[in-house]
């Protein structure tokens, strides 16, 4: 007779250990250009063994997007992922299996700023008992603040993926003005070409402005750990010599109006005094740097000669993919195990930024907004 085989291809679902979150990444993003593919790829070479990726959640890839821009590529990579790694994809939060007793589930957002909102009522729906969201979490301080009130609402624990809040720079600038004194400005720097095509697509692509977007992190820094917050602002200075406010088309022919470049001080009304710029022409480097009388008497860079080793060996093995990725990478490993340890143990993710932090950094930055605008008009 005959003999039919029938091989039957099973994924084993991701077998989790004790002390170990199951992980959902919402909103992956296309191979080598997303913040949740990164995400997905340090968490899958074990990165942060507090936690452990189950699922990933991509609506716009696995949907509408498949045959668009980047979509061929998230196919592949799906695929890979699955037969590798056992990693299952859905379109939704409401497909996914339920929750084993027992379990602690984590949800890490990393989709578009816009979409935050929704995704994080999905997945309190999906039972996540903390969710890691991405910077800076929602497109308005209103949003964000309903977004607080319903996690807080279903005893869920919501923490921010605001890296340089464990970063060895600005550790190191902490440290040393705790230990000397003296005054940090913290610099931020980003390598737009400085011409109006360059910078106006990058006005539109980022059309939240500057101090939502780039210097954010910044202001998560001044909320986190200098007391910083729209009532405790005795003064705001903007540096008129250094800082640019330019209105310029973006590709699709609208006028954006934001600055390429901010310098500015901030004094607290209990006597603090810290400075931040933020350069979208700059360069590669960021730095902390501590000044006393007038003169820098520290600084430390991003990437320094330790991060610059990593970031070669990174880009050898993920060619082509965001700059920015490589020179932060062992702090979105820090943040993420952070969480990750939290979700699992409830151990406490000392310095990550909360969602009471992140509802307070948009509002400064909603506030420094028009106050530094008029400044410089």
């Amino acid at each position: 007779g005959v003999v039919s085989i029938i091989i039957i291809i099973i994924i084993m679902p991701v077998e989790l250990k004790a002390n170990q979150a199951q992980i959902v990444l919402v909103g992956c993003g296309a191979p080598s250009r997303g913040m949740g593919w990164y995400h997905a790829v340090q968490l899958l070479k074990d990165k942060c063994p507090s936690g452990v990726l189950s699922y990933v959640v991509e609506p716009w890839f696995l949907g509408p997007g498949a045959e668009g821009p980047g979509g061929p590529e998230f196919g592949e990579w799906k695929k890979e992922t699955e037969a590798k790694y056992g990693v299952e994809f859905f379109t939704s939060m409401a497909d996914l299996p339920a929750l084993p007793e027992g379990t602690k589930r984590l949800a890490l957002i990393s989709g578009r700023t816009a979409d935050n909102p929704k995704f994080l009522s999905q997945c309190i729906e999906a039972k996540c008992s903390t969710i890691y969201l991405e910077k800076p979490g929602a497109p308005t301080v209103a949003e964000l603040e309903t977004m607080r009130d319903e996690a807080k609402a279903a005893g869920v624990t919501v923490l921010m993926g605001y890296n340089k809040n464990v970063c060895k720079y600005v550790r190191k600038a902490r440290e040393y003005s705790a230990e000397n004194g003296g005054t940090i400005t913290f610099v931020s720097n980003n390598t737009y070409e400085n011409t109006p095509a360059s910078l106006g697509e990058c006005f539109e692509r980022n059309r939240e402005g500057m101090l939502k977007n780039m210097v954010i992190h910044e202001l998560a820094l001044l909320v986190s750990f200098f007391d910083v917050s729209v009532d405790t602002i005795e003064s705001c200075t903007a540096d008129k010599d250094f800082s640019s406010l330019q209105t310029l088309k973006g590709p699709s022919g609208n006028d954006f109006t934001d600055f390429d470049k901010i310098k500015f001080t901030i004094k607290t009304k209990s006597g603090k005094e810290v400075t931040v710029v933020g350069d979208r022409c700059g360069g590669e480097v960021s730095w902390a740097a501590v000044e006393k009388d007038g003169k820098e008497v520290f600084r430390h860079s991003m990437p320094d000669d330790e991060d610059k080793a990593n970031v070669s060996v990174l880009e050898k093995e993920y060619p082509g993919a965001m700059p920015y990725f490589f020179s932060q990478d062992p702090d979105y490993i820090t943040v993420k195990e952070k969480v990750s340890a939290q979700c699992a143990t409830g151990a406490e993710a000392e310095g990550v930024a909360t969602i009471d932090i992140a509802v307070e950094t948009l509002r400064v930055a909603e506030y420094l907004t028009p106050t530094l605008s008029e400044q410089l008009k």
